[in-house]
């Protein structure tokens, strides 16, 4: 595997490009951004999903991957979230007056998903509330309702924050997934969101 790393700025945002035998990823994002995003990662469901994670978030973002999809989605699409959740750790830097915590509760029509967001420097997820058999659906031909579960797993991880993903209701699969997606979504906006009164580094520690 060769990597280029992740090149912050003053502004807020990072470039990476992670490539292995089985995928080649780039991934840009400028985290003080409109939601702007030009996504392509061969998975279209996914890219559905990431779309509307720039849309909500307001993160400008860039993917473009490539990867053995004709095995299988799952590569393509942990490799991706690996390489956001890398360049979102490098971007928000040494993450000095952030406010650091957001939650959102979003519906999808008959859907409801609630995500809390605590950019610690400890990765941790919780995940749950998902129906039976949602991890066995195909949506869009490629996502299998499992990989939900993992993406967000692999951005925690690399990223260094802790999530709490739960799904409150849903009866559709692609709804489920789409809730809990823009949930992430506005969490994270609002805890990576600069806060005017938060002098240096939000935490007693002294750092995340």
């Amino acid at each position: 595997m060769s990597e280029t790393g992740a090149k912050p700025s003053a502004a807020r945002t990072a470039r990476m490009e992670r490539t292995t035998s089985e995928s080649s990823v780039l991934v840009e994002i400028n985290l003080d951004g409109s939601g702007i995003s030009d996504i392509s990662t061969s998975v279209p469901f996914y890219d559905h999903m990431l779309t509307a994670l720039c849309k909500h978030s307001l993160i400008d973002m860039t993917v473009k991957a490539t990867g053995d999809t004709h095995i299988d989605a799952h590569h393509t699409v942990e490799d991706v979230a690996i390489t956001f959740g890398e360049v979102l750790r490098t971007a928000l830097g040494n993450k000095a007056g952030i406010r650091r915590f957001g939650e959102a509760t979003v519906p999808l029509d008959e859907a409801l998903a609630h995500a809390v967001v605590d950019v610690s420097g400890r990765p941790y997820l919780v995940h749950g509330g998902e129906p039976a058999g949602q991890e066995y659906h195909l949506i869009g031909g490629h996502f299998t309702g499992s990989l939900t579960r993992h993406v967000f797993e692999a951005i925690t991880l690399h990223a260094g924050i802790c999530l709490h993903m739960n799904v409150l209701a849903g009866r559709d699969p692609h709804h489920i997934v789409e809730a809990q997606f823009k949930a992430f979504a506005r969490a994270l906006r609002a805890a990576v969101e600069s806060d005017p009164r938060v002098e240096g580094i939000p935490s007693t520690k002294g750092a995340l």
